[in-house]
């Protein structure tokens, strides 16, 4: 009886098609990003009660000076389908974190908007959420690391806009 082989994956793998170092890239990346999202999760619901995709809606609309944005601009700043952005924005509404409404300029878009108390609970949760994100991560780095991961963030999110299906948001030149 052999030894198992360690290297690699299996034969007819979708990640045969990458090398070692690439999975291991991967794989940190896709470790790191499901486990974050699951504790930055967690955290808001049970500070501020806030989903992270409520949070991260109250956020792009910050983005806007006056807290509003067309529908399909918001779907695109969150990199997330236009009916999963309505649907959202549609339970947010009727816990009173935002309203829509018909667009003056063009009747067959919608703008969304942050109500009152919606800024309220975007400035409540933010703090423990900011020690958190701290605490589990920017920590975890020195400013060099901070510079480096930065530059790669931008780099990868650059192919991401050149190569993938969303346009570039406004916000970002």
């Amino acid at each position: 009886m052999g030894t198992p082989e360690a290297a690699g994956p299996p034969e007819g793998s979708p990640y045969s098609l990458m090398s070692d170092e690439q999975i291991r890239a991967w794989y940190a990346y896709m470790k790191v990003q499901l486990r974050l999202r699951y504790e930055m999760n967690r955290q808001l619901q049970a500070d501020s009660g806030l989903s992270l995709p409520d949070y991260d809606v109250l956020v792009a609309l910050t983005s806007e000076p006056s807290g509003s944005m067309r529908i399909a601009a918001l779907a695109t700043r969150l990199g997330w389908e236009r009916s999963r952005t309505s649907h959202h924005v549609r339970r947010m509404q009727t816990r009173s974190l935002l309203e829509t409404s018909t667009a003056a300029d063009d009747r067959r878009a919608t703008d969304v908007r942050l109500t009152p108390a919606g800024w309220e609970a975007l400035r409540a949760a933010t703090p423990p959420h900011v020690e958190l994100v701290k605490s589990i991560f920017l920590d975890a780095l020195d400013g060099t690391d901070l510079e480096q991961l930065a530059g790669i963030m931008d780099r990868v999110y650059e192919r991401l806009i050149a190569n993938g299906t969303l346009p570039r948001p406004n916000d970002h030149p």
